[in-house]
């Protein structure tokens, strides 16, 4: 996986196929390196818990090749926050590198990633430093911390929801603030031989960590975000719980090493109004949770509450939960990260909705949305992106496509009539089948009008164009922002399509086809959904993710999870879970434009979409409001662009020139003034593949060039 967002990048990423199995001391030993001895040391100023460790890695065999799975293990130096380790690394180029926070599965040894250092450019040892150790501070380079969430390795993480006090229990208690504590606890018992079953349930337990009389699995993390402006942020929960009041949500984030063998313990308390500020709570009842009403990757539990005291019912509570897997086709490493990367020179961007804009609402649009002439089309009149949405044939494959349904002819007629046409889920049609079949758009399937667009029958008009022919047949320097459809409940109810693929393997899909494709393209993701932003933002570490909302608008059916309906509530979600921004419906931004600053504020990125955008006044409002991006249709019309190119053309024209000029004063070759480059993205590619035929590397010229701030 090549690196992307700027055009003045190192190498492709390695491709490595590391094996989970490889035990830490393989893995820390390596192969002998000939070169110097290097003594790491660093200076942990953030909190850690019992089961955390402290890992290098970096770009040489010994530093385990970017791979966490072949990390080197720090040594803590007990009682202080001092870490360090002694390895061999080549002496004959930088060695760049990298901290992380992990942890390692006793039962497995794999390790995973906890907290890690994502500066857009990782830490380097220069050739042949005189010194033989660096010392460092965790997270901060230069003076600028830049610390993330991890990403999945082998573990699974496991979301709890509580929206809005979801609590229905008897009248003395109804009105009284529930505090909620969730605890995971081992399930997993060893009979190696023939033992008494209750003291072997015991001994299970005994090399367990024990939290206020609860045995809790030693490869478990236990965490929690209250969706405030002051708590939202994943962090350790209180010893008695987090508040969940009527307007609260709580996301419980769980990180398990094994699922299957984990059952978790919900407890309620509650505070007297009379009780002293060192008074602990009430406990008001429980309930464990087991993995085998986990089924699906999500789905909404509805469970009694024990009284703690007499073990008597005492209501019921409504918990929505999602697991998020790993992917089993990703091979992730470490070397660079964009999830919430941004150069603070885009700003106002150009997005090209569904390419050229839709084509079902008005009849002027004729090239036919979301199809590879779209995007091209939106391209060539100097969009600097294209939105475009993204889902699932019956046969897994990734296709571009906005409509859950879509409406299949039954007969071969130029003029349709009532009894002529079905209307079918996408999902129940194979690539094959949509390729092939006779298919309307649900607009032309209900006023039975049929319409027709440029192209005919050429191949980059048709409808249903693979997620793989967009990344390979559009320009490079075109960024994507992708939009997953994933189907919701709404708030009356009902679906707006039933969801026939497990979220997990809809995720993966798409993900594998991205980031074996996606290349140095500028890439975002984007999804109304919620849960499903959770999953991409965990499941890879390379591509940056953004959270659709709706807003307060009425143009739209309002979403049942309370995340989706304000700017407020995305703002907050987005920072919990380490989005790289939110997606505002522009609707909202006109009624209040602070909302902005509201996402500003938070360091979020924010883009917009909706109807308003598509008029040359409100586009040139939006950007003076200094919106990062806008999104809208027909590019050709209401861009204000006088130069049609994109933004990231441009920039690589320019790191390119600059590159060029450095390198002939270097070799000799002529003076700079003769080398200038005005012509097509082509020659950008040209200039790429003879930068590679006589061997140049770009590392330190683009290193001193690039003027990207993180």
């Amino acid at each position: 996986m090549q690196r992307w967002w700027v055009v003045d990048d190192k190498a492709a990423l390695d491709a490595m196929d590391i094996s989970p199995s490889t035990s830490i001391r393989s893995r820390n030993m390596g192969d002998a390196v000939e070169g110097r001895q290097w003594t790491f040391k660093l200076v942990m100023n953030h909190d850690m818990l019992p089961n955390e460790m402290v890992a290098i890695t970096g770009e040489c065999q010994s530093l385990g090749s970017w791979a966490p799975a072949h990390c080197v293990i720090m040594n803590n130096e007990e009682g202080t926050n001092n870490w360090h380790a002694a390895v061999s690394i080549p002496r004959d180029r930088e060695i760049a590198y990298r901290y992380f926070v992990g942890w390692v599965d006793p039962t497995t040894e794999n390790v995973h990633v906890r907290r890690w250092e994502t500066h857009l450019e990782p830490r380097v040892i220069p050739v042949l430093e005189d010194k033989s150790e660096c010392c460092d501070i965790f997270g901060d380079v230069n003076g600028v911390e830049k610390i993330d969430l991890g990403f999945l390795t082998t573990e699974t993480i496991v979301q709890f929801k509580f929206f809005n006090a979801p609590f229905s229990s008897k009248q003395r208690i109804k009105n009284r603030l529930i505090y909620v504590k969730i605890t995971p606890m081992n399930l997993k018992i060893q009979f190696d031989q023939p033992v008494n079953m209750v003291a072997s349930f015991e001994d299970s337990l005994s090399n367990d960590t024990k939290e206020n009389g609860v045995e809790t699995p030693p490869c478990a993390f236990a965490e929690v975000a209250r969706l405030t402006h002051d708590e939202s942020v994943i962090k350790t929960q209180p010893q008695f719980g987090t508040p969940c009041g009527p307007n609260d949500i709580l996301i419980f984030h769980i990180t398990v090493s094994d699922p299957e063998s984990i059952a978790y313990l919900v407890d309620l308390y509650t505070y007297s109004s009379k009780a002293a500020e060192d008074e602990p709570p009430y406990h008001l009842g429980y309930h464990y949770i087991l993995p085998n009403v986990l089924k699906r990757s999500e789905g909404k539990l509805e469970l009694p509450i024990t009284c703690a005291t007499k073990h008597r019912p005492l209501g019921m509570m409504q918990i929505g939960y999602l697991l998020i897997k790993p992917s089993k086709s990703l091979h992730l490493n470490m070397k660079q990260s964009y999830l919430r990367y941004w150069n603070k020179k885009w700003t106002g961007l150009d997005v090209g909705h569904r390419g050229s804009g839709t084509s079902f609402k008005t009849k002027d649009n004729v090239i036919r949305e979301n199809t590879i002439a779209s995007l091209k089309n939106a391209a060539a009149h100097g969009a600097d992106m294209v939105e475009f949405d993204v889902q699932l044939s019956k046969d897994l494959v990734p296709v571009i496509y906005h409509d859950f349904h879509v409406y299949v002819s039954l007969k071969s007629k130029k003029t349709l009539d009532s009894n002529d046409l079905l209307e079918l889920p996408m999902r129940e049609l194979t690539l094959e089948q949509l390729k092939n079949l006779k298919l309307y758009h649900l607009v032309e399937g209900r006023s039975r009008e049929p319409r027709m667009f440029e192209g005919g029958d050429c191949d980059e008009h048709q409808p249903f164009p693979q997620l793989s022919e967009a990344l390979d047949g559009i320009d490079p320097h075109i960024g994507f922002n992708i939009e997953i459809k994933s189907s919701q409940q709404l708030a009356d109810g009902t679906m707006e399509a039933e969801q026939a693929f497990d979220r997990n393997l809809y995720v993966d899909c798409i993900l594998d086809v991205v980031l074996r494709k996606g290349g140095n393209r500028r890439i975002v993701f984007s999804c109304f959904d919620p849960d499903t932003c959770a999953m991409l933002r965990f499941k890879q570490n390379l591509y940056p993710v953004m959270f659709l909302t709706l807003g307060s608008t009425e143009r739209y059916p309002k979403y049942i999870d309370p995340r989706c309906n304000t700017i407020d509530s995305a703002v907050l979600y987005a920072k919990a879970i380490e989005l790289l921004g939110i997606v505002a419906h522009t609707e909202d931004l006109l009624r209040d434009p602070t909302r902005i600053n509201l996402a500003k504020n938070e360091g979020l990125i924010i883009f917009c979409w909706g109807d308003d955008n598509n008029s040359k006044e409100t586009i040139k409002l939006l950007k003076n409001m200094g919106l990062h991006a806008i999104i809208y249709d027909k590019m050709d019309v209401n861009t204000p662009k006088e130069v049609k190119e994109s933004v990231f053309l441009v920039q690589a024209r320019e790191s390119q020139n600059e590159f060029l000029k450095l390198q002939c004063l270097e070799m000799g070759r002529r003076r700079p003034d003769d080398i200038v480059y005005r012509d097509t993205s082509q020659k950008i590619l040209e200039l790429d593949n003879e930068r590679e035929r006589i061997g140049m590397s770009t590392a330190t010229s683009f290193a001193s060039l690039s003027e990207n701030s993180e």
